[in-house]
């Protein structure tokens, strides 16, 4: 099957019970309605790529559907099938947003490669929305020969050729929605699209609409329909950065939508589908996270079917000159690529990155723009010299702080070099302002 559906809309039974016949063994999903009320009742149900529709019908004519679908829908593909008296009328239909025209009676075979190619340009439009930013050449391989890293990228392997939903674990900057494309990549839905949403950027209106879009007139600023994430990915893959954020209130509609591909746009009555593989990540523990009533622990155990824990980098030690050497071909200038001196690289390995591979990103970037001539040195490096062993970590009899203590000491040293500037704070700290501030008030931090 091609995995495609589409929709005809024509008064003429004959012609759609034929049509139909044809399309579905090319290999497509058809469905047939004869009035123009009908369709735009199917399209409330569930989503189609192609739309065939035909402009004289009874009780709703065409060019109402048109407008609807394309305000409703903007990635459904419309056709528009026209007696030859009508082709004006077509080509305003064309000026309105359909994609092509064909005259009756047509031929087959015509309207396959119309088809076909309506999908193609779907298609594009929908990699240079979403993917452009996605799969960018430099963002395409896992850096890393050690053994850690290589274990976890063979188990992504296998994920990748199951559809089930997949929990990612690990540390704030491991690389987390890099393994979420890696699988994608390497998935049978590769050539559908990989939409990412951070649950922790938004607030909780903003978040159910961005998944499951809204009616025009759903609140105060909806003056127009919007499609959803979970509709825009369709047959792809949906990434739910910092999945442990969201909220109680949105944690059953999306457990509804992870059993049976059901949702509702905010402000509507009709139920619609969406098949997707959804792959979460976070940094927290969500089973403790659970057991403090924090998660619901359904939706826990519909996400975590397969779950992948992404190795800190100082678990990977083998890897910071390997990452190190990525990161000065990829921001330095093409005709000027620095290089680290053998003393920048003894202090690399000694450092622990607190911000794994995200913070060594940063700290490659920062030492070729402050560096002088084409070697890097310690200096450059700017490594927070506090960070070297335990010594800031032990208290006075002796014994060593907690996690919670040492994070603590560290949001408020953060806090401090940004003059509590929260914006700053959280981005050095590669955490959102959302979780910032719930440090602040866990650690009652003034």
């Amino acid at each position: 099957m091609k995995d495609y559906r589409i929709l005809i809309a024509d008064d003429d039974e004959t012609l759609c019970y034929l049509l139909k016949e044809e399309l579905v063994n090319e290999g497509y999903y058809v469905d047939v309605v004869y009035d123009g009320k009908d369709a735009i009742e199917s399209f409330k149900k569930k989503p189609y790529d192609v739309l065939l529709l035909d402009l004289e019908m009874k009780e709703v004519h065409g060019e109402k559907v048109l407008s609807y679908v394309k305000e409703n829908y903007p990635s459904t593909q419309i056709i528009v099938l026209t007696a030859k008296s009508d082709i004006r009328t077509a080509i305003d239909c064309i000026k309105q947003g359909a994609y092509d025209f064909i005259t009756k009676p047509y031929e087959f075979g015509q309207l396959c490669v119309t088809i076909e190619r309506a999908i193609e340009h779907k298609n594009l439009i929908l990699r240079n929305k979403i993917l452009s930013s996605k799969f960018e050449a430099d963002r395409r391989n896992i850096i890393g020969e050690s053994e850690s890293i290589k274990n976890v990228i063979r188990l992504a392997e296998k994920a990748a050729k199951s559809d089930s939903n997949i929990l990612l674990e690990g540390e704030t900057g491991t690389g987390k929605e890099l393994f979420a494309e890696f699988i994608h990549k390497n998935s049978s839905r590769a050539d559908k699209p990989f939409v990412a949403i951070n649950c922790a950027s938004l607030p909780d209106q903003l978040i159910e609409s961005e998944l499951f879009g809204y009616e025009k007139g759903a609140f105060t600023d909806a003056k127009t329909s919007k499609q959803g994430l979970v509709e825009i990915a369709n047959g792809g893959t949906l990434f739910l950065d910092e999945i442990g954020e969201l909220s109680l209130t949105l944690q059953p509609k999306l457990l509804r939508f992870l059993e049976n591909g059901e949702f509702r746009r905010v402000g509507g009555v009709h139920t619609l589908t969406s098949s997707v593989r959804v792959i979460g990540a976070t940094n927290k523990n969500l089973m403790e996270e659970a057991e403090k009533k924090n998660f619901r622990r359904d939706l826990l155990f519909r996400l975590n079917v397969i779950t992948l824990t992404i190795p800190p980098l100082r678990e990977r030690q083998n890897d910071v000159l390997l990452l190190a050497e990525y990161f000065l071909q990829k921001k330095s200038p093409i005709r000027n690529t620095k290089k680290l001196s053998e003393e920048a690289k003894k202090e690399l390995l000694r450092y622990n990155f607190p911000g794994n591979v995200r913070e060594l990103e940063h700290m490659i970037e920062r030492a070729i723009i402050f560096s002088e001539g084409d070697t890097i040195y310690p200096k450059d490096l700017n490594i927070p010299k506090e960070d070297f062993g335990f010594t800031d970590y032990v208290r006075d009899d002796g014994t060593i702080m907690t996690l919670e203590e040492v994070e603590k000491i560290h949001i408020k040293k953060a806090l401090d070099a940004f003059n509590w500037n929260r914006e700053n704070t959280a981005r050095a700290l590669g955490i959102s302002q959302k979780t910032l501030y719930s440090k602040i008030i866990k650690y009652k931090l003034k």
